[in-house]
């Protein structure tokens, strides 16, 4: 069991996931960093509000009362909503890369000409 964990924990594609994993965190720290810092300093200028924290909406009186943080939730869909076009162009130029360079065939191992020599010579006789 322990030999089967251990293939299984350093498998490549698994390795490539926490890669993925940890820089995708990273980059989120950037963008959630990028929407504090300007877009929403941007919406400050445009709007008088430094943020959407202020929109909230609250049910009920007194201490009964409840608060719907709407303006989280905005802020939250900003951050989602830059992070998922930054990935669209980030895919898009890999995929444009990935289609400009050129396709190079791999040359066949010495066993695959051996055999396509003997089938060859096989048709032959």
């Amino acid at each position: 069991m322990l030999k089967e964990f251990r293939e299984f924990a350093v498998k490549g594609n698994l390795l490539e996931i926490a890669v993925g994993l940890i820089l995708a965190l990273a980059f989120s720290a950037v963008v959630t960093a990028f929407v504090d810092g300007v877009v929403m300093n941007l919406i400050a200028a445009l709007v008088g509000q430094p943020s959407f924290d202020s929109i909230v909406w609250t049910i009920g009186d007194g201490a009964d009362a409840t608060s719907i943080l709407i303006g989280a939730f905005l802020t939250a869909v900003v951050n989602f909503l830059l992070v998922a076009f930054v990935l669209f162009l980030v895919v898009k130029a890999f995929n444009r890369m990935k289609r400009q360079r050129p396709e190079v065939a791999a040359e066949p191992s010495e066993e695959i000409v051996l055999l396509r020599e003997i089938r060859d010579a096989l048709r032959r006789s």
